[in-house]
């Protein structure tokens, strides 16, 4: 059923990928050809990498919204090698590249299978955040003055940001038609939203803009019968000659340091650019999907080789083709395939229609993807998160400007890494769980919930070991999450913590996190920095809820109880129970109270042992009064714990008409005849058919415990309906 629902989605979303993949195949066939100039390779080197990427890694590939082709990072690496290995014969120098882009393909697929990617895992969200903005900024550097119509604009990305207001003073007195065609485009980009006609909103809005420019061209053409007043530089150029000889890649130079040397910086750069582009993309992703990044490496190797042998650059996955394919409505791997194929037949097929198309047209299209990747209300939502997020983001940004994409993202896991050094204050404990969190992860009996116990230290740095044990887990389960042992969570961990809510949500399962409400967060936004506090100074602190703590708040309304998040060091009422005689109570919190029936369920943290045996340890409890007088007594799982009993005078009381009863609980008090009085048929049938708590009675309270961890919110109502229930029977025994 899973497999048919699948199939017929993807049948359904089937337009708005091929319309997608068009659009992107329209940025795809400038930039191909641009890059492959840029590396003084042949211009259908580009073409051939793309089209080559979109078939194969759209068939192996892991990912979702990718597309895959010859990536900006890697032009300085060819151009270098092109130059240098040929001896200055740049025709000698391309053959000896595409041996080392073959090779480099095949080290590229030996990541993949070696299982490699969780190298991604290692780049925090803010730093990822600030890298997209990045290559915002230098997509809208590079393209606002092509939008224009100038093109002999230069230099770096920083250079091109300050001759932007130049380029708008002087573009009417160059290319007038062809720059107010980019201006055009571009408001109508983002004036495209405010227009209300649904049937208009039927094309999107980069089709609009194509056909439109194309439009023009035809205008002029059949009824002013001129030609359209904009420069041919302007305008998409395809190769005259489409096929030709393939050139055969030369391994002469294999044993060559030299050589070997690109073979190595062409992998790593590719690995890193790659890597750092899918997991920006999935962010992208309105799915909230994950890609398998090994699967994925694999792919791009193997499109590399096959690019390679056929006169193509390498590939990889690139971003900003990605963001206009996400940007546009792509939701699978069809969408690169698609790209592809259009790339083929507009160079083929298309290509008088598609020289029509102005490169301002495009650039204006470019343009409004690099404003919404570097959007500054990118940065504000940044900060709510917390100011140290905004300060990784744009140390990030602004090396990644300045420099490169690779010291750019190294500088803001620097960064991140500083951040939470200074935020944690413990360098010991800090360089100690830095790479290593105590994960331990097991199925319950009974409920057959997945509880996942994180303990000590989790960030980026080590989030992938976490995401191991989760990935673990069937998306249509109950999953619980436990960070009451952990001292420090990160943004990054806390914003995939939500991610897996979303996709468990999405299949109909339980994604609970709990253990967080003891902990400190700088801002009220639920991915702020998590780090535990000394409980005096946790009193007096004004802290965020968790999503535990809105979720008992929700709760508290629906019953008509009240909810008090509050810790309290002095917690009244628990301290006659035997379960508290061997252990020290150190604060309760998140406390539901029932004024009426006197109900209570509390979070609570509590010691055993000393010294170098002492343990803290933390409990869900629901405390309430009974209708009628109780003997004292305590009601367990019969398991060898309940053998400490045994020693403190509490002998399991059996019963001979209820066998099974007597077979799985642990009954014991001094008072056995009172007690047997109480537990009547009706009484033992309801406990056999009812899940199974700790119960103790101290005469008037009962006090009944879940499992040896804080509860989750379906937990808790299920043990309050069973407090409920049993004050019904209990009243009916009067």
């Amino acid at each position: 059923m899973g497999k048919k629902n699948t199939a017929l989605m993807f049948f359904k979303e089937l337009p708005q990928n091929i319309f997608a993949g068009f659009v992107v195949s329209l940025v795809a066939l400038p930039l191909a050809l641009g890059l492959a100039i840029a590396s003084e390779a042949p211009p259908l080197a580009g073409i051939i990498a793309a089209v080559v990427g979109g078939v194969v890694v759209a068939v192996f590939g892991g990912s979702h919204i990718t597309i895959s082709g010859p990536g900006n990072g890697l032009v300085i690496v060819l151009l270098a090698a092109i130059t240098s290995l040929g001896g200055g014969d740049l025709y000698q120098g391309y053959l000896f590249t595409l041996a080392a882009i073959i090779l480099s393909g095949g080290l590229l697929f030996l990541f993949g299978a070696l299982r490699l990617g969780a190298m991604s895992e290692f780049f925090p969200a803010s730093a990822l955040q600030g890298m997209l903005a990045a290559i915002g900024v230098g997509i809208l550097a590079k393209q606002f003055h092509v939008m224009l119509g100038l093109t002999s604009v230069s230099g770096d990305t920083i250079e091109q940001l300050m001759r932007i207001p130049d380029s708008l003073l002087l573009f009417l007195g160059f290319q007038p038609f062809a720059g107010i065609i980019g201006v055009i485009s571009i408001l109508f980009l983002f004036f495209y939203s405010r227009i209300r006609n649904p049937y208009f909103h039927l094309i999107p809005a980069p089709m609009w803009v194509v056909v439109g420019s194309i439009g023009v061209g035809y205008y002029y053409q059949l009824v002013l019968k001129e030609a359209v007043p904009i420069a041919p530089e302007l305008l998409i150029k395809i190769p005259e000659k489409i096929i030709s000889v393939l050139p055969r890649p030369n391994f002469e130079k294999l044993l060559d340091l030299d050589f070997l040397g690109v073979v190595v910086s062409i992998t790593l750069i590719a690995v890193i650019e790659s890597l750092l582009s899918i997991k920006a993309v999935d962010k992208l992703d309105l799915k909230k999907r994950r890609s398998n990044v090994n699967k994925d490496l694999r792919a791009l190797g193997l499109a590399s080789i096959v690019s390679g042998f056929l006169g193509g650059l390498n590939v990889v996955t690139v971003i900003a083709r990605s963001s206009v394919n996400a940007n546009n409505g792509g939701t699978n791997r069809s969408a690169n395939f698609f790209h592809a194929i259009f790339l083929v037949l507009f160079v083929v097929l298309l290509g008088d229609q598609i020289q029509r198309i102005p490169l301002t047209a495009l650039a204006a299209i470019l343009v409004f993807t690099g404003y919404k990747l570097a959007s500054p209300e990118n940065l504000v939502r940044i900060y709510k998160i917390g100011p140290e997020q905004a300060l990784i983001f744009i140390i990030t940004l602004v090396t990644t400007l300045f420099t490169s994409l690779v010291t750019g993202i190294a500088a803001g896991i620097l960064s991140t890494f500083i951040t939470h050094l200074f935020l944690r204050k413990s360098l010991y404990l800090f360089s100690l769980n830095l790479f290593k969190p105590n994960v331990l992860m097991y199925r319950e009996e009974g409920t057959g919930n997945y509880y996942v116990s994180v303990k000590n230290f989790c960030s980026f740095l080590n989030f992938y070991r976490l995401k191991i044990k989760l990935d673990q887990i069937p998306e249509s389960e109950h999953a619980i999450v436990d960070f009451s042992l952990c001292d420090f969570v990160d943004h990054t961990v806390m914003e995939g913590l939500h991610d897996y809510q979303r996709t468990f949500d999405r299949k109909n399962g339980l994604f609970e996190t709990i253990g967080l409400d003891i902990h400190a967060a700088q801002t009220q936004h639920p991915f702020a920095v998590r780090k535990s506090l000394p409980i005096n100074m946790l009193m007096g602190l004004k802290n965020s809820l968790t999503n535990r703590q809105k979720n008992l708040s929700d709760l508290a309304k629906q019953l008509s109880w009240n909810y008090l998040p509050k810790i309290n060091s002095n917690p009244k009422g628990i301290n006659g129970f035997l379960f508290f005689e061997s252990k020290v109570i150190n604060y309760s919190v998140n406390t539901l109270v029932h004024k009426k029936q006197k109900f209570s369920v509390f979070d609570l943290s509590y010691s055993e042992g000393a010294f170098i045996t002492k343990e803290d340890l933390k409990g869900t409890f629901l405390l309430f009064k009974s209708p009628v007088a109780l003997p004292v007594f305590v009601l367990d799982k019969e398991d060898f714990k309940t053998a400490l009993y045994q020693w403190a005078g509490f002998n399991d009381i059996n019963f001979k008409k209820h066998p099974d009863f007597s077979k799985r609980f642990h009954l014991s008090g001094h008072d056995h005849d009172k007690i047997k009085s109480l537990f009547r048929s009706d009484l033992i049938y309801f406990f056999e058919s009812h899940p199974i708590f700790h119960i103790e009675s101290n005469g008037k309270h009962l006090l009944i415990k879940g499992n040896n961890r804080l509860s989750g919110l379906q937990e808790i109502k299920i043990m309050i309906t069973f407090a409920k229930d049993l004050v019904s029977l209990l009243k009916n025994q009067k």
